[in-house]
């Protein structure tokens, strides 16, 4: 049972990537009814109220810092989301899940550059081949890269992601957990809204039974989402979360396949590649537990 116990955690972080590769797929089909950052507004806002709901109690001691923790939290996740949605208009689903999957190898290279955290080996060899990975997945060769516009946003995306994973890890345990994620919800919402001037958005969808299935249905899995990834992340460290994660683009590829999305041959070896090099990276882990066992 102990043992159990132990692996709890990581398991909630393994249930929560099923969902979260499912909901590349619904959001790119609430962009038939919405505009992207409004629909990331309603997302996080329909998530804010849920987790405000079973948190009332607690708001009212409610920190400076943990204010902080939160709108440091939140602009990471307006900014990622954002950035992914808006890409969505533009590349497959199973295809933005794999290019987001990069904030996995990203996470300790910036922890290295943030905190002087040197990654090992495996990390530089496992980026290595996310990256060769990346190249095949977009359609380029190694003479040139040219990016589109959705593959560039879905990159910066992943990049803030990896930030987003590394503010959380650093804050998990110094904060109270249900505070900080209804401000991060909070924050996430508001800045997104507040952005639909800056990127074209200069009204409101007309009203539609389905984007508001859609916006409820994906606020609450946002909500479980951010409360489960706040909660496990307090015993889960960054890489390690980070490399459970990267089960998303799997089961995003998978949706998306049954949805009838199709990537070309060499699309879906770039992919393999992006989650091989994410897996490649975790070896470190296993590697130096044994050696200090010997």
């Amino acid at each position: 049972m102990t043992k159990f116990n132990a692996y709890t955690p990581q398991l909630a972080l393994i249930f929560i990537t099923m969902i979260w590769g499912g909901t590349f797929l619904a959001v790119q089909y609430a962009l038939n009814f919405s505009s992207p950052m409004f629909f990331v507004g309603c997302r996080f806002a329909v998530a804010a109220l849920v987790i405000l709901l079973i948190s009332m109690k607690s708001m009212a001691g409610l920190t400076l810092k943990e204010t902080l923790a939160g709108t440091a939290i939140g602009l990471m996740i307006a900014i990622g989301y954002g950035t992914q949605t808006i890409g969505l208009q533009t590349i497959l689903s199973s295809e933005s899940a794999f290019l987001t999957a990069l904030y996995v190898p990203l996470v300790p290279i910036l922890m290295w550059v943030i905190f002087q955290k040197r990654p090992s080996l495996m990390t530089w060899i496992g980026s290595a081949l996310a990256f060769t990975g990346l190249v095949f997945l977009t359609g380029n060769d190694f003479s040139s890269i040219n990016l589109n516009y959705g593959q560039m946003l879905t990159l910066i995306c992943a990049f803030v992601i990896a930030l987003e994973i590394i503010l959380i890890g650093y804050f998990a345990g110094k904060v109270n957990l249900r505070r900080v994620t209804v401000v991060q919800l909070v924050v996430a919402s508001g800045l997104s809204f507040a952005s639909m001037p800056l990127v074209g958005e200069h009204s409101i969808p007309t009203f539609s039974w389905p984007l508001v299935m859609i916006a409820v249905g994906l606020g609450l899995a946002s909500a479980l989402i951010q409360f489960v990834m706040n909660w496990a992340q307090r015993m889960v460290d960054p890489s390690r979360a980070a490399i459970i994660y990267a089960g998303e683009p799997v089961w995003a590829g998978l949706f998306g396949r049954i949805a009838g999305e199709r990537l070309p041959l060499l699309a879906l070896f770039g992919g393999l590649l992006v989650v091989l090099g994410v897996l490649v990276s975790e070896l470190k882990l296993k590697f130096f537990e044994k050696k200090k066992e010997s």
